[in-house]
Parts: C-alpha cells; structure tokens; sequence
C-alpha cells in the first residue's frame, strides 16, 4: 500500500505513522483534526502516514441503521444515548468541530467506506479518501455505507468511479479488511483513534494539537541537533 508522504528536508529521517480509525468514530474525527493542524504547523513533518481498518460496529448490517435505533441499543437507552453523545458534542465544540449531528440519520457499516481507503492507499491516496469520507458523514449527512455515496467520494478525490463501482459490486478485499481489523483487536487494540509510532510507541485516543507539535519538535531536534 502507497502511504501518504510528505515532503521532507534533504537529511530528515522519514518515521512511519500508523493510525487504527473508522470513519464514523467521533473522536477519530476530532483526533485527525488536531493532527492536521499540528501538520499544517510543521509542513516538514517527517511522518509517513498510514490508515487503518478497525470497525467500530463490525456486526452492523450491510444496509446499516437508523441513527436513533442503534444509538439507544448500543448505550442502553435514549437517556444514556444522550449522555455519551452530550459529552462528544462538547469535545468537538472545543476543539473547533461543527459537526451537523442532525443530519446524521443513519449508522452505516463501514466495510465499504474501509475498502474504499485501501484502494485510494493503492494511489497514495489514502488521507484523502480518509478527509472526504468524513466529511461526508459528518457534515454533508450522506451515507457512507451507500455504493453510489462512495463511487461519488472516489470521483472527488481522482479515483476511477467505474472501476471503483465494479469493486463495491464484489467482494474484493472484504477479507483483507476483516483480517486487519482483526488483528487490530488481537494486538489489544480496543478503541480508536489509535496511533503507532515508528512501530514502538502507542498513543490511544485523541490527541491535541500542542502534543504532536511537541512530537514533531523532539524529533527534529534529535535529528539535527544544534
């Protein structure tokens, strides 16, 4: 796979950045903002980014669900429902997110919407996929486990949209997904955003802003120390 690359001054090391999200995961989306801005800071930044495949509801029907159904029976109710997602909506408000939760009437399954990021990671292609089928979901309301939705998403951002088609109308790399979730979950990953750095150092959750730019600051100073 074709990771997204940066780049970089002549003498900086390249450091791989692996990131476990789904696309439909709240604070995957408030992470991979802080991170974008951090890497908008520091456009030298030596990382090589790669996304992977974790599914938050990886039982979700094919069609997927009504938003408010499946809110209520994964938190136990519409008042629990309410709590968790109070305390989202807050955190993506501080960290300056306007996501249009109103328009979000479905919870689809994102099997797709993952296939759809390994084959734009074939083209190098893989972070945009990754912003539009967000910002779709997120904002624009549209359902991300819809064939025609991701066909469209592919055209956006210069993928084939017929040859994108033909592969949603099969089962290509449908396995492939599964087993990388899969082993996701069996190297104890539990929750995402997950982050993997340089294969060694693990960072769970959303992380703001300040800490990557601290990250990115230590790494340059190691590698070209005054």
């Amino acid at each position: 796979m074709a990771a997204d690359v940066t780049t970089l001054p002549k003498g900086t090391a390249m450091l791989k950045l692996d990131i476990i999200s789904d696309p439909i995961c709240p604070w995957c989306l408030i992470g991979k903002t802080w991170l974008d801005r951090a890497l908008e800071q520091r456009p030298d930044h030596p990382f090589i980014i790669e996304w992977h495949p974790f599914q938050l509801n990886p039982d979700m029907p094919r069609e997927g669900m009504e938003r408010r159904a499946y809110l209520e029976a994964k938190f136990g109710g519409k008042k629990a429902a309410i709590e968790v997602y109070g305390r989202i909506e807050q955190a993506a408000k501080s960290a300056g997110i306007n996501v249009n939760w109103e328009g979000i009437t479905r919870t689809p399954n994102t099997l797709d919407a993952h296939r759809l990021i390994h084959w734009a990671g074939l083209e190098g292609r893989q972070t945009a996929a990754k912003s539009a089928l967000m910002r779709a979901y997120f904002f624009e309301g549209r359902d991300i486990g819809n064939a025609a939705v991701l066909a469209d998403i592919a055209e956006a951002i210069e993928m084939d949209r017929e040859m994108t088609e033909r592969l949603l109308a099969g089962d290509a790399d449908s396995d492939n997904i599964r087993a990388r979730d899969a082993h996701a979950r069996e190297r104890g990953v539990s929750g995402v955003p997950t982050f993997i750095l340089a294969n060694a150092h693990v960072l769970t959750g959303a992380q703001q802003t300040d800490m990557w730019l601290n990250i990115m600051d230590d790494l340059a100073e190691k590698q070209n120390p005054q």
